[in-house]
């Protein structure tokens, strides 16, 4: 009857994904073999390489259909093979995230804009930005300013993980601080309000690069490469610490300018655009901030 045939059909599509999740796909081993050499991948036994495999042809697949839609005109944004597709998104947020905000808490805010700001703002063009560095699982803490040129010309910190240090609680263990390589001291943080974007704007046109948390543990944005980032699944539940280092409009879409600390490989050069003036998109001015020298 009816209720065998619907039985059966289930029991095939089951066996049909266990199949796929336990032999991979052949005719993609020489693609397998060319991305791994690429990004000098090395695994520790067979097992964890097969294991890495089938999340790789899972990203492969997400890859390909995302930008075949794209080229249809329904993304904003492509995505690509880099060195972080071997990895899910609970490897991502167990080895690469380290931010907890405490439940409940909404920034209070003194901060008073401004005035008029710029179209578009890129801090690399004034040399105020550093080179991005490459976090492997590490937390660091956010070493705020570097090197100060003046409230319009300053060098912020290669790192942006960190984030304040009452939100942060990493692992225990001993902090590298080495108070003869000092370059400025930090004399407290200045919260912007909570979820406002129009804030937000305002800092990065007229302080510098703003410290901001994300939600970075969605595959389209670990595997991002150009584009707006614009994913509907992206929540506000915030696990990430960036930098928002300039702003602007690609496409008629608005977009924040974002540093990430995963390396080079990830995104464009090591950055990523982010939806701007879009409900807050992946909490992005939820919890910004700036030091105060």
């Amino acid at each position: 009857g009816w209720g065998l045939r619907c039985l059966l059909c289930c029991v095939a599509v089951l066996l049909s994904l266990l199949a796929v999740m336990g032999h991979p796909d052949p005719t993609l081993d020489w693609h397998w073999q060319l991305w791994k050499k690429t990004h000098g991948k090395q695994y520790r036994h067979q097992a964890e390489e097969g294991q890495r495999r089938v999340t790789w042809e899972k990203n492969l697949r997400l890859v390909m259909l995302h930008n075949l839609e794209h080229s249809m005109g329904l993304h904003s944004y492509q995505l690509g093979m880099n060195h972080m597709a071997d990895m899910s998104s609970e490897d991502v947020a167990a080895l690469l995230t380290g931010l907890r905000v405490p439940y409940g808490h909404r920034q209070t805010s003194r901060y008073r804009q401004r005035g008029a700001a710029p179209d578009a703002m890129d801090w690399r063009e004034k040399g105020c930005v550093t080179e991005v560095k490459n976090q492997v699982g590490q937390i660091k803490a956010n070493n705020g300013v570097v090197k100060v040129k003046g409230l319009k010309h300053l060098k912020v910190s290669s790192s942006p993980g960190g984030f304040h240090p009452f939100l942060l609680f990493p692992q225990n263990g001993t902090c590298q601080y080495n108070v003869s390589t000092r370059a400025a001291t930090c004399s407290k943080y200045v919260e912007l309000p909570y979820a406002d974007e129009a804030a937000l704007k305002d800092a990065v046109a007229n302080v510098g690069p703003i410290s901001v948390a994300i939600d970075a543990a969605q595959p389209t944005f670990f595997l991002y490469r150009s584009g707006v980032y614009d994913d509907p699944l992206c929540t506000q539940e915030v696990n990430h610490g960036v930098l928002v280092v300039g702003y602007g409009t690609l496409n008629e879409k608005d977009f924040w300018l974002v540093k990430n600390s995963w390396g080079e490989r990830f995104g464009d050069g090591g950055y990523i655009r982010m939806a701007r003036n879009h409900s807050n998109h992946c909490g992005i001015a939820s919890y910004a901030s700036y030091p105060q020298i």
